[in-house]
């Protein structure tokens, strides 16, 4: 019988694609009206300068394996204890500048501390701008009625809490929240989900994995043993990992636990 819940984060409750876009839109907006530029093209030329620079450092490995992307490079600040931490602190503020003025470069304008000025702009921008599935409290609030539910979320500890704290609602729905960058491993270690279960007191058959990430969530949870549901929003089409369930929107969830509860008795 499934008794919680595990909850990925980003692009699951949270829609952060969505915040990160209209953060780059507001930024590159500033651009277009100092210097005529297009905004989505200086995104799109931000964004490619952002992938290439953020692979090219020493904390790339790490920043994988606990999965930090390159655009929460842009705006996180990774005060958090530990050494591979403490490396991309003192790294970031320059990826940040170099990112923006070699963006602007690209498309023509050579101007470093406008450069400058973007990367400033672009972490206010992102905070102002938390954005959350519609359907997220809804399902949240049923399923807590009768679920245990847990949180467990790729990334920085710090920039992971700051989602939170900009979007205070979703904290207390949860018993416990775990960050691989507190954990030490990310998904789809199976490690962060033993560790998941262990702090709920579950086993595997009682836990469910609900995420929007193939290969993090679904793997991760294929490869523990537990039941997942793949959320696809974007009807994405899968690639070898195969989830239990799939559902388009959080709607579904509720049933679908229903269903399966249901078997089992």
């Amino acid at each position: 019988m499934i008794k919680a819940v595990f909850f990925d984060l980003d692009d699951t409750l949270l829609w952060d694609k969505k915040s990160i876009k209209e953060a780059f839109l507001s930024t590159c907006k500033i651009a277009e009206e100092r210097y005529g530029v297009e905004a989505e093209k200086l995104e799109e030329a931000v964004r490619e300068q952002a992938r290439e620079l953020y692979a090219s450092y020493e904390t790339y490995p790490f920043t994988q394996m606990i999965g930090i992307n390159p655009f929460e490079g842009l705006w996180g600040n990774f005060p958090d204890d530990h050494d591979e931490f403490r490396k991309m602190k003192d790294i970031v503020p320059t990826y940040r500048k170099d990112t923006w003025t070699l963006g602007l470069k690209s498309l023509g304008i050579d101007d470093t501390d406008f450069g400058y000025e973007l990367a400033e702009r672009f972490p206010e921008e992102r905070k102002k701008l938390p954005f959350v599935y519609e359907d997220t409290f809804a399902v949240l609030d049923r399923l807590r009625e009768e679920y245990r539910l847990l949180l467990l979320t790729n990334g920085s500890p710090d920039l992971q809490q700051t989602k939170l704290t900009i979007t205070p609602e979703l904290t207390p729905y949860f018993e416990q929240i775990v960050i691989s960058g507190d954990f030490g491993n990310g998904k789809p270690d199976p490690a962060i989900f033993e560790h998941a279960l262990s702090l709920m007191s579950l086993n595997k058959e009682e836990a469910i994995m609900v995420g929007d990430n193939l290969m993090t969530d679904i793997l991760g949870a294929n490869r523990v043993g537990m039941k997942s549901v793949w959320i696809n929003r974007e009807e994405k089409e899968r690639t070898e990992v195969t989830p239990t369930y799939e559902i388009q929107n959080l709607g579904e969830l509720h049933q679908l636990l229903d269903d399966l509860n249901k078997v089992k008795l």
